[in-house]
């Protein structure tokens, strides 16, 4: 086991992209992972119909950082897909986040009109304000219209995603549910936006073929390793005997789980998915619509609609969130300030190893975007030298 320089727990965004970058450093690294696939969350295989599908929910990437867009992509070409979102409000289709567009749909010509103007002339054009911030406008209709946001596109849904009251919820949740000074309906605003064509398991297969990477899939990290007194033991077999590790240890699991939940288990949300396969060419209208007021699920993606039409039929997804509880898989952060808290203790543990380093949203127990995570592990392993 010590003629590997770099252990990395994790075959997801955050250990692909560092065992690649370590690996062109010349480094010798072996990748443990526990599930019997790569890729983590952002895993997508064909189902049963010839339609590509995200097996833990769908995974569309948009990217402001040049860095990240690539790296990435020198393994995957982005096709042109852009995201846009419908929000389905007791029957009607709203696009979200909420913006101009949506604003002549859900009020009377006069009214929208008015707001209209009064949201360009206080915001400006082009700018997101954070629907608790327009909670707070002096102006009575700016009020009204925060009121109807509010209720119909932000409070259920949260309620549904997070079993929080919407100021229970961290700001940096919070802040990713504006109304938009706009008239374009897309999602998001990055210049580098698409779906990778082939797949995204199709992309981390080669972003790990190189001859310094080796992966062992179906492979939990305590089989292999064990960290006591400051000291990183490994074993080649979970048989095997236990040896002293001097090379890198880069973690992106739950850092609780990693310390056997010593300080008690950090809060998360999971999720279930259910798919639905249908015969007809079309489910909805868009490839994304959230339930904002109803239904028990909080939205339903078809999967044809990320720009790959490929497949019999059409398949579809419900997402139901869910309290996480062990042996579910753990997708967000609860935040707040007794979880970071909590978080600390294991981080002031994982810091009397000098060579164990801690990457994404398990092991860092904050919320990542898929690029976002592509930077901080190049990142990383630049730090490391």
């Amino acid at each position: 086991m010590n003629t590997y320089d770099a252990i990395i727990v994790g075959a997801g965004y955050a250990g692909s992209v560092a065992a690649r970058a370590l690996a062109e450093k010349g480094k010798k690294v072996l990748i443990l992972e526990q599930r019997p696939h790569i890729g983590g969350n952002a895993y997508d295989e064909r189902d049963e119909y010839g339609v590509l599908i995200h097996t833990y929910g769908p995974h569309i990437f948009h990217t402001s950082s040049e860095k990240a867009y690539r790296f990435l992509t020198r393994f995957t070409h982005f096709n042109d897909y852009h995201h846009e979102v419908l929000a389905n409000v007791h029957g009607t289709m709203i696009p979200v986040p909420f913006n101009l567009n949506s604003l002549a749909i859900a009020f009377p010509a006069e009214k929208a009109a008015r707001l209209r103007e009064k949201l360009i002339s206080q915001y400006g054009m082009g700018s997101r304000v954070p629907i608790l911030k327009l909670r707070e406008s002096a102006d009575p209709e700016l009020q009204e219209l925060a009121e109807y946001v509010y209720e119909n596109i932000f409070l259920h849904y949260t309620a549904k995603q997070w079993e929080q009251k919407p100021e229970e919820v961290d700001p940096s949740v919070t802040a990713r549910v504006p109304v938009v000074v706009s008239e374009e309906n897309g999602y998001f605003q990055d210049p580098w936006q698409g779906m990778p064509e082939g797949g995204y398991t199709e992309m981390f297969e080669k972003m790990l073929d190189h001859e310094n990477i080796d992966v062992r899939l179906g492979t939990p990290a305590k089989d292999v390793l064990q960290f006591a007194d400051g000291k990183v033991l490994v074993r080649d077999d979970a048989a095997g005997e236990l040896q002293d590790y001097d090379g890198l240890v880069i973690y992106t699991g739950e850092i609780d789980a990693l310390f056997d939940y010593v300080h008690g288990a950090l809060p998360y949300r999971s999720l279930r998915f259910a798919f639905e396969h249908y015969e007809e060419d079309s489910f909805q209208e868009a490839a994304v619509v959230n339930y904002t007021v109803s239904e028990d699920y909080t939205r339903i993606s078809e999967f044809k609609k990320f720009a790959d039409p490929a497949g019999q039929g059409t398949t579809i997804v419900k997402e139901y969130p869910q309290k996480h509880q062990k042996g579910l898989i753990p997708y967000y952060a609860i935040l707040n300030d007794e979880n970071r808290a909590l978080y600390q203790q294991y981080k002031a543990i994982a810091d009397r190893y000098p060579k164990l380093y801690l990457l994404g949203r398990l092991a860092e127990y904050q919320y990542y975007n898929m690029d976002a995570i592509t930077a901080r592990a190049l990142e990383l392993v630049e730090e490391i030298g």
